[in-house]
């Protein structure tokens, strides 16, 4: 049988699962492409990305809808709890608890903590019992719940009687907890409704021949999903708006109705997901493996059931997993190791939401607040995300030079310590001005608030070179059964840059802030080094690592995995 034949009867067979009905697209896209680039089509040949499914522009909306929510909801929080309830809107100073400045820090840094300490808790119970669709299925509802009771609890019989405050904790404690469940695992689901794992070579219209590559689809696919994060983050505008000139429950209710489309959508695209299911004993595997590899020489290569039957057949008995697996979370480890160095980069980061929001209220913001300063951040983003896809990754993969994900990385980290090098910079041109020069005390110095524009530019910068791959890393490198456990690692390194943002209260006082900018950035800039140094030759291995998958081309049965994804789905539509 030739290949074509064997092609057209791999999906004859696919079709034939599904009870008449056309087999889902991806498995189609899975086995039909062009042929394999030999080692002169790699010199020579561009690599370009492959067609985005339409199911992953599902996730993406889906992620859009959530954030929204989560921005939109989250900007009035520090208001909310701080000040008290004015008597009339439009309010000069809108409020509802009159907590205080304190109270009000404290909850918002808790539920900052919260949000990024619950992606591990929903990545295991995706990752071992329910699967990424249930898992985000769920936790929607879960997080409406939560919406419903923070909007209730935020209209004026309400504020009046004291339930603004319990409401607020019992919400955020389950909308953080919903957040985690979804955070984990949408990224990853995003990325694999692409199911071709293999390059292959491309003629386009106009003769041209190209290299189509799982690596530069993934990162389109990246760079989509973190552009959809960065409009929904601009809902903040409008809620702060609302909470202003109307009040918080309007404020609240803007992100509640928004995320309905998000549950909307969930169910409706249900058919049309990739949805891997959960392998179950994954944790249990990975336990015994360290335990083992403690006790045989050799570490993890010698715990592999090849090497084990030949020099330990004693211990064979003892290996539930097999040499792929050995190999996948080996490579987990080096993608974790690689996630050790973003607490800094998240340091730098957070200052936009914090110190520089400050220090814009230090300087002449005309009839705009301050706090707006902060959403130049996501336009930025929204502009350059689809220039960098469109024309500058294209520039360099056209000239044989990709950019693998630990130069956009480094790159990443290089312009978070140049916002932070020229936000110090700024910081002593306030200082320096009149007329309340190095003790403005939260008045306004003479000079402009536009002058921090670049500081944000310079971060949304960063953001796509190092956040967006960071995301991207996290899905390559984790196995088919860790991939959410891995993301939620991932941003698990935003607790530890909280960490170093309390380690650093004491300096974030006038006159010292020219002198946290300056250290941050010579510590950013430090890490920069040392990482490339560290891990360039990552960058040279990352198509090898990246062959190493439990796919079609690692096993016998060229079917066995679409057989158990079709058994995982229709086990789900029984349920």
């Amino acid at each position: 049988m030739s290949n074509d034949e064997k092609k057209v009867d791999m999906i004859d067979r696919t079709e034939s699962r599904y009870d008449g009905e056309p087999a889902p697209s991806y498995m189609q896209d899975q086995v039909v492409n062009g042929p394999e680039p030999t080692e002169e089509d790699w010199k020579e040949l561009a690599e370009v990305s492959d067609k985005i499914p339409r199911a992953a522009f599902l996730v993406i909306l889906i992620e859009f809808c959530e954030r929204f929510t989560y921005y939109g909801l989250s900007g009035p929080f520090q208001n909310y709890i701080q000040n008290a309830n004015p008597d009339f809107y439009p309010a000069a100073q809108p409020g509802a608890m009159g907590k205080g400045q304190q109270t009000a820090t404290s909850l918002t840094t808790f539920f900052q903590f919260w949000c990024y300490i619950t992606p591990i808790f929903g990545a295991i119970v995706a990752d071992q019992f329910w699967g990424k669709y249930k898992t985000i299925l769920v936790f929607s509802v879960i997080y409406f719940i939560g919406l419903v009771i923070l909007t209730l609890t935020a209209i004026p019989p309400a504020i009046a009687s004291g339930a603004a405050f319990p409401g607020f904790i019992v919400a955020i404690i389950i909308i953080g907890l919903a957040t985690g469940g979804i955070k984990a695992n949408v990224s990853p689901l995003v990325a694999e409704q692409y199911r071709s794992q293999s390059a292959y070579v491309k003629t386009l219209k106009n003769g041209t021949r190209v290299i189509v590559t799982p690596q530069a689809t993934y990162q389109k696919i990246f760079n989509y999903f973190y552009w959809g994060i960065n409009i929904g983050s601009l809902s903040a505008i409008a809620t702060t708006e609302l909470e202003k000139n109307v009040g918080f429950w309007p404020a609240y209710l803007l992100p509640t109705l928004m995320f309905i489309p998000c549950i909307v959508v969930v169910v409706m695209g249900r058919k049309q997901y990739v949805l891997n299911p959960p392998r179950g004993s994954v944790f249990v595997e990975a336990g015994r493996l360290f335990y083992l590899s403690w006790k045989v020489p050799g570490g993890f290569e010698a715990c592999k059931p090849s090497n084990l039957s030949r020099d330990h057949p004693e211990l064979l008995a003892k290996a539930t997993w097999d040499d792929i697996f050995v190999d996948e979370l080996k490579r987990t480890l080096k993608a974790c190791v690689v996630f050790c160095w973003f607490p800094i980069y998240w340091l730098c980061y957070s200052q936009m939401t914090n110190n520089l929001v400050s220090m814009a209220g230090t300087m002449l913001t005309g009839n705009v607040p301050n706090d707006i300063m902060q959403n130049i951040d996501p336009i930025a983003l929204i502009i350059m995300i689809p220039l960098m896809d469109t024309f500058v990754y294209p520039f360099f993969r056209k000239f044989g030079l990709p950019m693998r994900p630990i130069t956009r990385i480094t790159c990443g980290f290089f312009f978070a310590a140049a916002a932070m090098g020229y936000t110090a910079g700024i910081q002593s041109m306030v200082y320096n001005s009149p007329p309340y020069y190095d003790h403005p005390d939260g008045r306004q110095n003479w000079i402009s608030a536009a002058y921090l524009i670049p500081s944000y530019v310079l971060i949304a910068i960063s953001e796509i070179f190092a956040s967006i791959t960071g995301m991207e890393y996290a899905y390559k490198k984790a196995p088919q059964s860790m991939k959410s456990i891995v993301m939620a690692l991932f941003l698990l390194t935003n607790c530890f840059a909280s960490i170093l943002a309390f380690a650093l209260v004491s300096v974030t006082v006038d006159p010292k802030l020219v002198w946290m900018y300056t250290g941050i950035c010579g510590f950013m800039f430090m890490c920069t080094i040392l990482f490339y140094i560290c891990h360039h030759k990552a960058d040279v291995t990352d198509a090898e690592e990246d062959a190493i998958m439990r796919d079609t081309k690692c096993k016998s049965n060229t079917l066995s995995d679409e057989e158990s994804i079709v058994e995982y789905e229709a086990s789900t539509k029984n349920h």
